[in-house]
């Protein structure tokens, strides 16, 4: 069995190998125009990353390099702040100011951060969690085999480290050096990239350890966390307790929130409004709210903007589109990828219209190996759908993968009824739509040296 999450990322970069000459040098290097793609994958307990290049101009996807995990990998979060302690922040090199790395939330639980400028990197540059120190990897009985089953108990909270599955990362864009994870300890914790691990601080805690954690927030295991772009110190946080949270990470008692009647699966702040924010939940709903609006009590109401009934099983992924107002994407277990239009319609109120949609099917034998398939065609069998991420560079074109372990880019502005729907849309944001000979699905390319069936 293979699993699959991505975000989606732009960086320049020259990956850097020992002993290589120009024209493996030249293979290596990330054009400006290229968006670079990284995947956690697991298959036969065996984990990874997998970084691929995707050529817009040419319709091209590649896989660049991978790079082997000692975890299981849960989340992943992009940032380009050089961690304390890395070697392209050792005394011996002058400090960079900017680089390109992925941090990784694992079942341990820690977070590894690795580089994505070295190929073949065989540890990561910084490592957040002591498993050791913590209580993570001490069993938990479930109950004593006989019909009565004691309920699970809750491993003790620390305020240093997590001590359970971390789920979901959040890198501050404004506060560059600020990273939050949120945790099935039902804990939100806040690291500083700029501090040592291991070294001593002056009053006598140990650096590498978390520098805020904000306990009580949930009373479950917190699915999300995310900081707001507008405001920086802001955070949001969902949770399987079937309630979202938003707080300022200066004065957390200060909290707002809403129950929302199931889990949380994901969660997003509108990149085109302050304090709106998009939740999709376990039952197929995705709710969007008015942050403002939101009470402290949780037992006053809280009804959303409004509400879209957007699969048949969990609503698993979901993102906005961060070049053209309105536009959303989610997936879910149900298999399919669908592309949502909100517009306004006058006093307050929204509209939701569905622009387009994809079933996600398999290739050869696999059970559980997927590729886009068009709406009408023959698929043996499905992945579900756990990831679907917008390129930050092209207007139209997202990223999608699931169970079935494998990566599919899908340009929707290669459907007719996209440009007709978007068209207004479209030309507010400046951007032209070029014909796509793929028909807008492109997969990785391949090299001829794939595996058997049999493998």
């Amino acid at each position: 069995m293979s699993h699959l999450r991505i975000p989606i990322f732009t960086h320049s970069a020259i990956i850097r190998q020992d002993n290589e000459d120009d024209d493996e040098r030249g293979e290596l290097e990330i054009l400006p125009t290229d968006n670079l793609i990284v995947v956690a994958k697991t298959q036969d307990e065996i984990s990874q990353l997998e970084v691929y290049v995707y050529d817009e101009s040419q319709e091209n996807l590649y896989a660049h390099h991978d790079l082997m995990l000692p975890n299981f990998p849960l989340c992943l979060e992009w940032l380009d702040f050089p961690p304390a302690g890395s070697p392209s922040t050792s005394s011996t090199s002058p400090k960079k100011e900017f680089g390109n790395y992925i941090a990784v939330g694992t079942m341990d639980p820690e977070i590894e951060i690795w580089s994505l400028d070295v190929l073949e990197g065989m540890y990561p540059d910084m490592v957040l969690g002591r498993p050791d120190k913590t209580t993570a990897h001490v069993p938990v009985p479930l109950g004593t085999g006989k019909k009565k089953k004691k309920k699970a108990k809750h491993r003790a909270t620390s305020t240093n480290y997590h001590v359970d599955a971390v789920l979901s990362l959040s890198w501050n864009r404004t506060h560059r050096n600020l990273l939050a994870s949120a945790s099935a300890d039902r804990t939100i914790k806040l690291w500083d990239l700029s501090r040592t691990v291991g070294a001593a601080t002056g009053d006598g805690e140990e650096a590498g350890g978390a520098i805020r954690s904000f306990d009580g927030v949930h009373k479950d295991k917190i699915q999300s966390v995310q900081w707001n772009d507008k405001e920086p110190t802001v955070l949001l946080s969902g949770s399987y307790d079937r309630t979202v949270r938003t707080f300022d990470s200066r004065a957390p008692e200060s909290c707002l929130g809403a129950v929302v009647g199931s889990d949380v699966e994901a969660l997003r702040w509108d990149p085109w409004d302050p304090y709106g924010f998009y939740v999709s939940l376990e039952n197929g709903l995705v709710l969007n709210f008015d942050a403002r609006t939101l009470p402290s009590d949780l037992n006053n109401p809280s009804p959303s903007r409004f509400t879209l009934s957007a699969h048949d099983g969990a609503a698993s992924a979901l993102d906005v589109n961060p070049h053209v107002r309105g536009v959303l994407v989610t997936g879910g277990t149900d298999k399919v990828v669908k592309v949502w239009n909100v517009t306004e319609e006058g006093d307050g109120k929204n509209g939701v219209s569905l622009v387009t949609s994809r079933d996600l099917g398999v290739v050869r034998n696999f059970p559980l190996l997927h590729q886009f398939c068009d709406t009408d065609a023959s698929c043996e069998s499905q992945g579900k759908v756990f990831s679907t991420v917008w390129s930050p560079d092209d207007t139209l074109t997202l990223a999608a993968g699931g169970s079935a372990g494998k990566l599919q880019i899908w340009d929707i502005g290669a459907n007719q009824n996209v440009r007709k729907t978007l068209g207004t849309k479209l030309a507010e944001s400046g951007r032209a739509l070029k014909e796509k000979a793929s028909g807008g699905v492109v997969g990785v390319t391949d090299d001829g040296e794939g595996d058997s069936d049999a493998e």
